[in-house]
């Protein structure tokens, strides 16, 4: 790839959990350089490996993030309903596997209980204050997020809201949202 290429950028995913209900929220903006290649991509995919919903949510380069959903699907299939051992394990083959560790994406995860962003560093993170975000208007929509957990909104209210701010703010994310619930 050529210097003068320019990247694929953009996505906006958050993950809320409150009152029983968690929330994977994503954008369908695709942009290549200055360019929305396409607005109605999903992002967010519920996986059911042996009858355990899942949600997950990806930023990054597609056929990556479904190489790893595909990857995770397997680990839920080996460990059902142990949605930490299963992104622990996903976590330690993209870090040590030569072919995984050139996976571009990150991943927002929840089985309705846990909710973990795992990275192809290794790491397996639980956020504090029950928002995680990623992608290029992740900390636009993790900042609104956590803004208003304190309120009486809904976890899917406060998803759909901060997606909203993060789409008016980041040139990468639009407000064609695809949102999935648990609990």
């Amino acid at each position: 790839m050529s210097d003068e290429f320019p990247g694929w950028h953009g996505t906006t995913i958050i993950g809320v959990r409150k009152g029983g209900q968690v929330v994977i929220a994503g954008d369908g903006q695709v942009s290549l350089g200055q360019t929305v290649i396409k607005g109605t991509a999903r992002k967010v995919r519920r996986l059911s490996p042996g009858g355990h919903d899942v949600l997950c949510g990806f930023a990054g380069s597609t056929a990556d993030a479904f190489t790893l959903l595909e990857r995770l699907e397997k680990k839920l299939e080996a460990a059902p309903g142990q949605l930490q051992r299963a992104s622990v394990e996903l976590a330690k083959d993209w870090r040590t596997d030569k072919y995984l560790q050139k996976l571009e994406a990150m991943l927002i995860v929840t089985d309705g209980k846990e909710l973990y962003v795992i990275t192809g560093a290794g790491d397996v993170l639980e956020p504090e204050h029950d928002v995680a975000a990623i992608g290029s208007g992740g900390n636009f929509a993790l900042a609104a997020a956590r803004a208003m957990m304190d309120t009486d909104k809904s976890a899917e209210e406060v998803a759909r809201t901060a997606m909203a701010i993060a789409a008016d703010i980041c040139v990468y994310t639009n407000g064609n949202l695809t949102v999935e619930t648990l609990g």
